[in-house]
Formats: C-alpha cells, structure tokens, sequence
C-alpha cells in the first residue's frame, strides 16, 4: 500500500499501468492489486484486476526437497550443515536436492523440481522476452501507445534480483550480492529502440545499475541496507528531496527531506551514512544557493572522505559509529 501511494504521490497513477505481471504465487497477485489499489487513490475506476497477467516463470526461487521449510530451522541446519545451506542460498549454481510427488509442494511440470540461482534466472529472462517485453514495446491492441507504457511487474526476491541482473548485465559472480529490498519501487526507462535501459549507471554493491530506486521515510530503512553511500542512494535522495522536480535542489528543500527521512518509521537516522552526509551537505550551503544532483554528489562524497579519513585514526567501532551522528 505505502508503495502505491509513493508512485502515486510522484505522478505515477494507477491509469498510466496498461499491463502488470505478478507470479502465479497469492501474496503476489494481492499485492499488485493492493499497489494498483493505492495508486488509483480516490480513481478506483482507473485501475482493474485483469489489467494482471499471472505468469509461474515469476515465482519464487524453488528449493526443491526443503521447500517450505524456515531457513532458521535448526533440524535442516542439523541435516545439511550450515555451510550448505548457505552455498544453496547464495551461491549461482548450488541447489538442494530436488522434491518428488510425495511433497506436499509438488506441482506437476512446467513447475521445477528443485532450482539453482541461475536456473530461476533464466526462466525469468524468458518471462522478460517472451511476455513482458512484448507487453512494453510490441502489443498493439493496448489502450496506450509503446513510447508512453507504464509496465509493472509485482514479484519475489530472487525472481526480480533476475530481472535486475538481466538489465544491469551483471557478471555472475555478483548476481548474489544483489539485495532486493520489500515494497521499494524500483524504476528502469527503457529506449524503445535498443531496448535497452536508458539512465546512466550508478554504483551499487553488486557493481553498477541501471535502477532508480523511490524513497521515502517508510522505505528508508530498507533501501539504505541495499546499497552502498554513494551512487544509487545518493541519487534516491536527491530526487525524494526534489519537491519541484525542477533537477535542483535548494537548503529548504534539503532539510525539509532530511526531517522527513529522520521521522520514527524510517528508522535510526545514523543507520544510513548518506542521510548524514546530507546533513553536512545542508549546514554548507546558504540560504538561496542551489546544487544540481553531480554537485549533491560531488559534496557527499567529498564529506564522506573526510569522516572515513578522521575515522581511520579510532580503532573502537563505537567511536567510529559516533562519527556519523
């Protein structure tokens, strides 16, 4: 619902999503249609239910013998061993061994028997090219024309860290470190030409991307353990403290977004470095100057430098901690 209302509230309406994808999996469909819900606002009329394709090449990472099972259960940790079931996890290839049709999980084919990272990758780019795709470039018979399509996919983890992986043309060694957050939107412009994402790439832990993630104090906690203190999150908050979306931001604006982000839902302030950098940002500039988004980056990180430099003189982490507040 909070990520319905944040597209909505940067203009991004329920009307304007002529298809949206969701797995075959419940929790999916019901939140693309919470998502829908909330961006129509008080225009319930502007969105509907079969405006959702259902496609099983969305769904979840299968982990096939122990599907259903908690991560955390200590008998599995007891009958794999810890450092399986964090190969299984994390790693591109691994994959537990796979359920047969005594599993109360099984499904009969299409449905896998059990997945590796990059099996669920490659049946999620299918999805891309065979289906989604075609609903953003090539489907005539929809009500608005390719060059202003809205499409939206409402999917899983693993599912949709495939898709980033896909558009990002990571290696494989960095698709694992790439963490996807709960109910943060996250935004590719694609060229209907190429096909390909149009925004320049911004570093992230996982290496670079294409993304443009939408912030918000609701969202805030989440998103600042997904990326690193410059990039990508420096460009998240730069346009959720852009009120005008003019590409400039001014001190009001500036501290108006750092009072927002540090209300009690989006968590401890210092738990994102960035925001406190924001901060500094702020207390440098005059009453009537303006920075562009390369001059807010250029000014984080240079105060990042110069807190990461005074820390490197404290070995205690608790000190260093104290440095960001």
């Amino acid at each position: 619902v909070a990520a319905g209302q944040l597209l909505r509230s940067r203009g991004m309406k329920a009307s304007k999503v002529c298809v949206a994808f969701a797995s075959e999996l419940e929790r999916s469909h019901e939140t693309c249609e919470l998502a829908l819900a909330s961006m129509a606002g008080h225009e319930q009329e502007t969105w509907s239910s079969e405006r959702i394709r259902r496609d099983w090449k969305l769904n979840e990472r299968h982990y096939g013998a122990v599907q259903g099972r908690l991560k955390n259960d200590r008998a599995l940790r007891e009958e794999y061993g810890e450092a399986t079931l964090v190969e299984w996890r994390r790693s591109l290839h691994g994959k537990p061994p796979p359920m047969d049709e005594t599993h109360e999980y099984y499904q009969p084919p299409p449905a896998p028997l059990t997945e590796s990272l990059a099996d669920c990758q490659k049946r999620v780019v299918s999805c891309w090219e065979e289906s989604i795709s075609k609903a953003l470039f090539d489907e005539s018979d929809l009500p608005i024309p390719p060059q202003e399509r809205t499409v939206m996919v409402v999917a899983h983890a693993n599912t949709l860290r495939a898709l980033m992986a896909h558009f990002d043309e990571l290696e494989e060694e960095q698709v694992p470190n790439l963490y996807v957050p709960n109910s943060v939107p996250i935004l590719y412009h694609f060229d209907h030409t190429t096909r390909k994402p149009v925004e320049e790439k911004l570093e992230n832990l996982a290496g670079s991307s294409h993304a443009r993630w939408m912030l918000s104090a609701e969202n805030h906690s989440h998103i600042r353990q997904a990326i690193s203190s410059g990039g990508t999150l420096t460009r998240a908050l730069f346009d959720a403290m852009d009120t005008t979306q003019d590409g400039m931001l001014c001190r009001s604006e500036l501290e108006a977004g750092i009072r927002e982000l540090m209300k009690p839902e989006a968590g401890p302030e210092n738990d994102c470095a960035v925001l406190d950098l924001a901060k500094k940002c702020a207390f440098s500039m005059t009453d009537d100057e303006y920075v562009t988004y390369e001059e807010f980056e250029r000014r984080t990180a240079e105060a990042y430098d110069e807190v990461a430099d005074r820390a490197a003189f404290y070995e205690d982490e608790d000190r260093c901690a104290d440095l960001w507040l």
